[in-house]
């Protein structure tokens, strides 16, 4: 049997042992209980079995209740939904009620032609579009049984034809960066219920970076160097920690040694970002950096789930938003290609490779950051003078912190400061300009034609309106706000014929 699957992986004798690990795991798992069947009985196996269920679902229903019923929204962004393509938004209504929750996906983008997209069949219990609620309890109560009985206190929508619910034939092979998008998308939602018990949003963006290459004696070998990505968002309790961290806390670095050993490459960095965390009373996890040197002809190097170079990790109640993720062929040289969200990069030998992870957002006001945590962080190489400076109002002379100096500057620094916006995040530079032009009247306006549109319709007219969208307002020319999606879409009506047709045979 090990044979068998070993003949379905790229590698077999690179993947051997792991799936050996995996078969000794199950059958010591099937031991396991057998040995609690023998011991107690079958009877009292299934009925402990559904009390642990039962009782997951109590404290799932518990936790609920610390909420204020109501209804939340929230949006959540990957940078692109194609290659070089338009971003990707998931939406999310959430309703609480009495120990119960509804999570509605309406509003999230059609299905893509990309490979993005989530086969969840409009499962209303589908793991993939749980996992971050299951987070968000684990959050809220870190005792919570980690269970099935946990979703019996939540139902989902998943429109079909969306990114969250494809329908045959829509590629699905990189539904895990999707995924990933679910988690923040459901922490950002329960923290407009409760902004001040979640904590602010993870990095994100974290690449999975692979090579291919030869040996030295001409052999193919492929290995993974690890994942690049960034930390946990800072909390009411304390800083996110930095590397890895919340969501993507499962994940484990391979050591530098194994690396080199592995594959001829040479690693020239890895450590955390400086001044990648966003800034907040608490402060956000650091993103990783990796910096590697390839010495062979033929080298692939593949960074799978690329993302955050342009949407950056929210800060919550005056944190500020992570640093992007940057993507380098041969930084620091006249040669320096900027990647971007590029995920498959062919190289030559010489070539350096350089990735830094997102950094996570910051959880409260900067300005209340204890002085002598500023001082820790700039000591550790965490922050930079002029961060601690220009973000935290810290002035730091040497291995000190300039009290009198730090005090004024402080209160300077809050004197000039515009009055405090509404929203109790910040999204950064790019999503916030991004979402001027498309406001959420004008994407619920394109989620409602899109939605009566046939399904291989829906991603070409959403990249059709997105351009529309753009030489419209670099025109100049002044519209109404949603009436303007309507407008662009008759417009594009007109010049597809086709289009109208389908559109009614969609509605009849």
């Amino acid at each position: 049997m090990l044979d068998i699957m070993t003949m379905n992986v790229r590698a077999p004798s690179q993947n051997r042992g792991d799936l050996q690990a995996q078969i000794a795991m199950l059958v010591n798992g099937e031991k396991r209980v057998l040995e609690i069947i023998e011991r107690f009985g079958i009877d009292d196996f299934k009925a402990g079995m559904y009390q642990v269920m039962d009782y997951a679902e109590k404290q799932a229903e518990a936790v609920l209740k610390t909420i204020p019923d109501g209804e939340y929204f929230f949006a959540e962004y990957a940078d692109e939904d194609s290659e070089n393509g338009k971003p990707m938004r998931l939406a999310l209504t959430l309703t609480i009620d009495n120990g119960r929750a509804l999570m509605d996906y309406t509003g999230s983008d059609p299905q893509l032609a990309s490979s993005l997209n989530m086969p969840t069949g409009g499962m209303p219990r589908h793991a993939l579009a749980l996992v971050g609620f299951h987070y968000v309890l684990y959050t809220l109560n870190s005792d919570i049984l980690l269970n099935s009985g946990l979703d019996r206190v939540v139902r989902c929508v998943l429109p079909e034809g969306t990114v969250v619910n494809a329908t045959a034939p829509a590629a699905v092979g990189m539904r895990s960066l999707t995924c990933k998008i679910t988690h923040m998308l459901t922490f950002g939602v329960f923290s407009r219920a409760i902004p001040e018990r979640m904590p602010a949003c993870s990095a994100g963006g974290m690449a999975i970076v692979t090579v291919k290459t030869m040996d030295h004696a001409g052999r193919g070998v492929m290995a993974s160097l690890g994942p690049v990505g960034g930390g946990a968002g800072g909390m009411a309790t304390g800083d996110g920690s930095d590397g890895s961290g919340a969501n993507n806390a499962f994940l484990r670095n391979t050591p530098v040694e194994i690396n080199e050993l592995e594959v001829p490459i040479r690693m020239r960095r890895y450590c955390l970002a400086p001044d990648s965390g966003g800034a907040g009373t608490y402060r956000g996890g650091l993103g990783l950096t990796m910096e590697f040197e390839v010495f062979t002809p033929g080298t692939t190097v593949t960074a799978r789930n690329r993302d955050r170079t342009y949407f950056a990790s929210w800060g919550v109640l005056g944190g500020g938003a992570g640093a992007n993720a940057i993507f380098t062929r041969n930084p620091d040289g006249p040669d320096t290609e900027a990647l971007g969200n590029t995920d498959v990069v062919p190289c030559k030998p010489g070539d350096r490779i350089r990735l830094v992870g997102a950094g996570a957002g910051g959880f409260g006001d900067p300005l209340l950051r204890e002085p002598r945590r500023v001082l820790t962080d700039v000591l550790s190489g965490y922050v930079s003078l002029e961060a601690a400076r220009r973000l935290y109002g810290v002035l730091i002379d040497g291995s000190r912190v300039d009290e009198d100096g730090t005090r004024r500057l402080r209160q300077e620094m809050q004197k000039a400061r515009p009055e405090q916006q509404k929203d109790v995040f910040d999204f950064g530079l790019y999503r916030t300009a991004f979402e001027t032009r498309w406001t959420e009247a004008r994407y619920r306006e394109l989620t409602d034609i899109l939605a009566r549109l046939p399904v291989a319709w829906r991603f070409f007219v959403k990249h059709q309106l997105f351009d529309a969208l753009d030489a419209r307002l670099k025109a100049g020319r002044p519209e109404e706000d949603a009436e303007l999606v309507r407008e662009l879409f008759d417009e594009l009506a007109a010049r597809y014929p086709t289009l109208r047709t389908s559109e009614r045979q969609a509605a009849g």
